[in-house]
């Protein structure tokens, strides 16, 4: 397992990040022992960087992740959450108010079974009116950070736009981090166009779902996948042309999503063991180039199509 400094934080994270959001049933159903089982793995694999968010399955992803770190030392791991998005009742709700992010910040330190917490993120800022972020959610995460309650501050969003906005307008050195996903894979690497401005700005980069929430897997993307048709049917045919090479397209999306050293760590969730050391095993190798090329020439006039969040 290789470690990167995250930005200016003094942290030094794993290449590939446990990302708990499965942890909540967000995909699927689960078994909660194995689930338990898979955070275990990770860290005995390396991992010392685990990500989560009150809003996975609705407070369950940190509930369940809670039960795991219980019995793991504290100094085996960094731990990162979020405030902002949250679900009530089955719905999906934000507010992004100084009150209800520093309350959020509390809850969740409750739920994890912590007493500190690594980075604090703004959650999917495209939710809220950007300049309530940088006016009134920022500040209250920095009081936070000012009296020890959590040691950094970073923000999240799919688009990187609404990241770089909220940067240009905060004091430097108030985003300590940036969390992106589904913009460093095989279909989608706009994330590069935006290293040069995070590092000029100390802002450290965590990037996510190197599967593309889906779309780079053999088994496709569920129903509910946001992408557009002609991208998930470039993506099918790229993973049929993988696998009739003998080599699935999961194994080269990770080892794709891994390659940039500007990028700190990459996450990606599960919950089964075995998936999680299949994947570690897939990083020990570097990606096949000749494939990474056919690959994005499948893909074509669908590379960087993105989509909506929801």
């Amino acid at each position: 397992m290789k470690y990167k400094e995250l930005g200016n934080t003094g942290l030094k994270i794993s290449e590939i990040g446990y990302g708990a959001s499965s942890l909540g049933g967000v995909f699927h159903s689960f078994d909660e022992g194995r689930g338990i089982d898979s955070v275990f793995a990770a860290i005995d694999a390396g991992i010392n960087f685990i990500d989560v968010s009150p809003y996975y399955g609705h407070y369950k992803a940190e509930t369940v992740l809670g039960k795991a770190l219980k019995q793991i030392p504290r100094d085996k791991y960094y731990l990162s959450t979020k405030v902002g998005r949250y679900g009530e009742d089955g719905k999906n709700t934000w507010d992004y108010s100084a009150e209800r992010v520093t309350r959020s910040v509390y809850e969740s330190m409750e739920r994890l079974n912590i007493d500190f917490i690594d980075i604090i993120n703004v959650h999917d800022v495209e939710f809220a009116d950007l300049n309530q972020i940088v006016d009134e959610t920022l500040p209250a995460l920095v009081t936070l950070k000012e009296k020890g309650v959590v040691g950094h501050v970073g923000i999240t969003d799919l688009q990187l736009e609404n990241l770089k906005w909220v940067i240009e307008h905060t004091p430097k050195g108030t985003v300590e981090s940036v969390l992106n996903f589904c913009h460093y894979c095989l279909n989608d690497d706009k994330l590069v166009d935006f290293l040069d401005f995070f590092e000029e700005n100390g802002v450290g980069v965590i990037s996510a779902s190197p599967f593309s929430m889906g779309l780079l897997t053999e088994r496709g993307v569920p129903a509910w996948h946001p992408a557009p048709k002609p991208l998930v049917e470039a993506c099918v045919k790229a993973a049929e042309h993988c696998k009739a090479k003998g080599y699935p397209i999961e194994k080269l999306a990770m080892q794709f999503s891994i390659q940039n050293d500007r990028i700190a760590s990459t996450l990606f969730s599960t919950t089964r063991p075995e998936n999680l050391l299949k994947n570690i095993e897939y990083i020990k190798e570097s990606a096949d180039e000749q494939l990474v090329k056919e690959v994005q020439e499948i893909i074509g006039d669908q590379k960087r199509v993105s989509w909506a969040n929801t």
